[in-house]
């Protein structure tokens, strides 16, 4: 009987049955695919349902950089008063404001609160099925 190698990647068709051992490409090495600066990257849990919409779920772990420069769009990791929250940064006319993915949610702008820093920049969120 066959066997496949969990550190190795391949295609699969979803829904679709397939000869998977045929298919083998090379081994998997998830720093290669998640990881771009080692020692500025950082693993977060995320807590609660806040940015559901951009993909975070509640306990995803997400892949922090704090080598990268927040962006407009950018899913950030934001202290605020002292305490992380996971927001998106989105700059409107110059100015920024801080954003959850709950339409319901005000956003925050930047320049309003005291204190406010960038700890990093999320660029992968991982979960489980």
């Amino acid at each position: 009987m066959n066997s496949i190698n969990i550190n190795t990647i391949c295609k699969i068709a979803s829904g679709f049955s397939a000869q998977v051992i045929d298919h083998i490409e090379h081994s998997l090495d998830l720093n290669q695919y998640l990881i771009t600066h080692p020692a500025a990257t950082f693993f977060v849990r995320a807590e609660g349902d806040s940015m559901r919409d951009v993909g975070i779920l509640n306990d995803d772990l997400l892949v922090v950089d704090r080598s990268l420069i927040p962006q407009n769009n950018s899913i950030v990791i934001a202290i605020i008063n002292g305490e992380f929250f996971v927001k998106r940064l989105k700059i409107v006319d110059g100015k920024g404001f801080l954003y959850t993915a709950n339409k319901y949610s005000q956003p925050i702008a930047v320049a309003d609160v005291d204190g406010l820093q960038f700890w990093g920049v999320v660029t992968h969120a991982i979960h489980a099925l």
